[in-house]
């Protein structure tokens, strides 16, 4: 009798999961998959000092596939900062969980999908809650790292910093999700006239 599960699913599974509620996450986000009816919801403890994540954990009702694609991703951000995540690339995160789990079966594509776009939530919801917490009078350009207006026109018009990569290189805005870059160019095109 063929087993049900491929043998990588398989492994994943018995190699134990993380699937408990963290008490310190500071977001969450979770989706579901209309497919099958099964759901699954990422929390993840992030710093604002330097937007590294901490830790990842998940929870679902859905198959070994889904279990073993939120396994995958949990781990895959686990410890690293915005600049390594690169936006949550939907082609680089489904080739991390491929990478360790084979491709997924056409009819199972949808639980790495909703995995991606549970995680893609959490870490929306993680910058929503930076804009709500920020208190300052300036306004918040890069909420990966929490850069505000000031920092980035001090750069450009006190340190020369000419270009988005330079801005990025000396304090991270715009190397995380990358949402912000076409704000930081807005700027560099009206304030950098001024520096020169």
């Amino acid at each position: 009798m063929e087993p049900f599960y491929p043998r990588t699913i398989r492994d994943r599974l018995m190699k134990g999961r993380r699937d408990r509620v963290e008490d310190a996450a500071n977001a969450d986000g979770s989706a579901a998959a209309v497919e099958c009816g099964t759901y699954v919801r990422f929390e993840i403890v992030s710093t604002a000092e330097d937007g590294s994540v901490s830790d990842a954990v998940f929870q679902t009702n859905g198959c070994g596939f889904m279990v073993a694609a939120a396994d995958v991703l949990a781990e895959a951000v686990r410890g690293k900062g915005m600049k390594q995540l690169h936006g949550l690339d939907l082609t680089e995160l489904t080739a991390s969980v491929e990478a360790k789990l084979d491709r997924f079966p056409p009819d199972r594509v949808h639980c790495l999908r909703t995995c991606i776009d549970a995680l893609r939530a959490a870490f929306a919801d993680l910058r929503r809650r930076r804009v709500d917490e920020f208190a300052g009078e300036i306004a918040l350009i890069c909420t990966c790292f929490s850069v505000t207006e000031e920092t980035i026109e001090d750069l450009i018009l006190n340190h020369g910093k000419s270009t988005v990569r330079a801005i990025g290189e000396a304090c991270n805005a715009g190397t995380g999700c990358g949402s912000c870059q076409p704000v930081i160019q807005d700027m560099l095109d009206a304030l950098y006239v001024d520096a020169v």
